[in-house]
């Protein structure tokens, strides 16, 4: 319920927010998550504690704001940050520089472990700083990933110096934003529209596939991709429409679902329970699209907050599928949407579930935590 939602208000607009990974067996929820800043003289990296630590108050009410732990300073605006493991960070940078942090946790403190500078930079010959921005990282240790508005894709590896493989020219428009879809493909999304396939153990610099929204060429900004069926991919753009892709099928997307009224800036699945999936846009909402089927066993909390429950019917090609993402059968299969932030205030940049909790940061200079979504 909306009472679970703790505000932090931090004095610089937020651009990042992920929660530190769980070790395997781990069955508690996630208590440290990490943020980055944008547009700020000083642009920082930190880490926070949930602050939740046994404090309920006597109506069962959490006690605490999140709590800082410790931060570093960071050149640039951080255009995207990922968890390498427990204890480090890949963090983009506007400047073109991929750091990687280390949370050293006996002290509290952040120190810059690794630094690729420049990995992406525009070619001009008037300038010698033409560093472009890393728009979107993504890892699956040892291996990280990077993509930047130079169309230029870099493959590192963790504690080597140099790119593992670069392809230089991957794509003759911006690169917004890079997923594993298995350990050797990753999917990259542009501002053209355009979904690419690129096979990891291929040495030509083509992508193996290309999938484009129809029509005007939407700029993509995000894409996630199904935890279990990774034919399935979900991308936000520019118009805040929501796009499902079976990867497997035609070039088109699956369904395209009406979502919000300024640019999508991320997309989630939830890493455990995917017929849960999050949207965040620059109109200052966060969206919770649920597809689990029995809309009578749902639990309350998606009614309050004072906007009343929408359901989408979506159609698609494909009769074999079963996940809900894809139904066939739209009066069967119902998508139940609440938006999670009753009072838009400025831009929503972020979001990062895992567990029963959400976070997520604003312009409005200040990170959310939900600690109990399913409640």
């Amino acid at each position: 319920a909306m009472e679970d939602v703790c505000a932090k208000f931090v004095s610089q607009k937020i651009s990042k927010t992920r929660w530190r990974p769980l070790p395997a067996a781990a069955l508690q929820p996630p208590d440290l998550f990490a943020t980055g800043s944008w547009d700020n003289e000083d642009n920082r990296i930190s880490i926070w504690s949930v602050g939740d630590l046994g404090n309920v108050s006597l109506n069962g009410e959490y006690q605490g704001e999140p709590q800082l732990l410790c931060d570093i300073r960071h050149n640039g605006d951080v255009m995207d940050m990922q968890f390498l493991d427990q204890e480090r960070i890949v963090v983009a940078s506007s400047t073109g520089t991929i750091t990687v942090f280390r949370h050293h946790q006996n002290n509290q403190t952040l120190s810059a472990n690794q630094q690729w500078e420049k990995a992406h930079y525009h070619v001009d010959q008037d300038t010698s700083c033409g560093g472009a921005a890393c728009t979107g990282v993504i890892c699956n240790n040892p291996e990280i990933v990077s993509v930047g508005e130079d169309g230029r894709i870099n493959l590192f590896r963790a504690d080597q110096k140099v790119a593992v493989r670069t392809i230089d020219n991957a794509d003759s428009s911006t690169l917004h934003a890079v997923t594993f879809l298995r350990t050797t493909e990753i999917l990259t999304v542009n501002s053209i529209g355009q979904l690419k396939i690129w096979d990891l153990r291929q040495q030509r610099n083509e992508p193996s596939q290309i999938f484009s929204l129809t029509g005007d060429r939407v700029p993509l900004h995000c894409v996630d991709r199904h935890p279990n069926q990774q034919h399935i991919v979900a991308t936000g753009g520019q118009d805040g429409m929501l796009s499902i892709w079976d990867i497997r099928q035609g070039t088109m997307p699956v369904s395209l679902l009406n979502a919000h009224e300024a640019e999508m800036w991320e997309v989630h699945f939830h890493p455990s329970n995917p017929d849960h999936l999050f949207t965040c846009s620059e109109d200052g909402s966060l969206w919770h699209w649920d597809t689990s089927t029995d809309i009578t066993e749902k639990p309350s909390f998606l009614h309050q907050g004072g906007r009343s429950t929408t359901y989408l019917s979506h159609n698609t090609i494909n009769q074999s599928v079963v996940s809900a993402w894809l139904s066939n059968d739209p009066t069967k299969d119902r998508m139940e949407i609440t938006n999670l932030i009753p009072n838009q205030t400025l831009s929503v940049n972020s979001l990062d579930i895992l567990g029963p909790r959400l976070v997520y940061g604003t312009d409005a200079e200040a990170i959310y935590v939900n600690r109990q979504l399913f409640a």
